[in-house]
């Protein structure tokens, strides 16, 4: 189903594809604390709290993604903040931003499902 934003998606099973392909593209997890200590955490992951993002906007945009050109790959529980934060991040002129569709809970169901439900 897609996003009620109309934010450009990509599935999990393609996240993972261009992560076995080494495409160069940023990993965002955009999901509250509390939820990301109940689920396996990556490495490669930046992690931006919808909240924080919410309350300090540009001021918390690591370093990791001030190239507004690069490829950005946004997720959360299901692909509903997601969106809102790739909207957000377009409107602020990053122009290669996706939600992940479905988001971690389509990781858990589609790609590896060590990630658990929650």
């Amino acid at each position: 189903m897609p996003n009620p934003y109309g934010a450009p998606e990509i599935s999990a099973p393609q996240v993972n594809q261009m992560h076995a392909d080494d495409v160069d593209f940023r990993l965002v997890d955009v999901r509250e604390p509390s939820e990301y200590d109940v689920s396996i955490q990556a490495d490669n992951v930046i992690y931006l709290p919808l909240s924080r993002l919410a309350q300090y906007q540009l001021d918390v945009i690591p370093d990791e993604l001030t190239d507004k050109a690069q490829q950005i790959v946004v997720f959360c529980h299901h692909g509903i903040r997601s969106a809102q934060v790739v909207m957000w991040l377009r409107q602020q002129g990053w122009t290669n931003v996706l939600n992940m569709a479905g988001g971690i809970d389509a990781w858990a169901t589609e790609v590896d499902s060590s990630v658990g439900f929650y």
